[in-house]
């Protein structure tokens, strides 16, 4: 299972749709974090490689505020 900002991804389900379990990552948001990582988004988060798990991780710590940090910004 991968884990990203967080958060358990589902394993059964597609990567650009189990993304959008992180608070603050939409389908278009994850579309285009996929796109920049270089990963297929029909493919199934079980069949996420370390190295892929590794650049969409990068990706969002570097690039995207995303639950903890996002909810603290929206509440002031």
């Amino acid at each position: 299972m991968a884990r990203i900002a967080g958060v358990d991804l589902p394993r059964n389900k597609r990567v650009q749709r189990a993304l959008t379990y992180i608070y603050g990552i939409g389908v278009t948001k994850s579309g285009e974090i996929l796109a920049r990582a270089g990963v297929d988004p029909t493919i199934r988060t079980d069949d996420l490689t370390q190295d892929q798990i590794a650049s969409i991780r990068s990706i969002i710590e570097k690039e995207e505020k995303v639950e903890g940090d996002l909810r603290r910004e929206r509440q002031m």
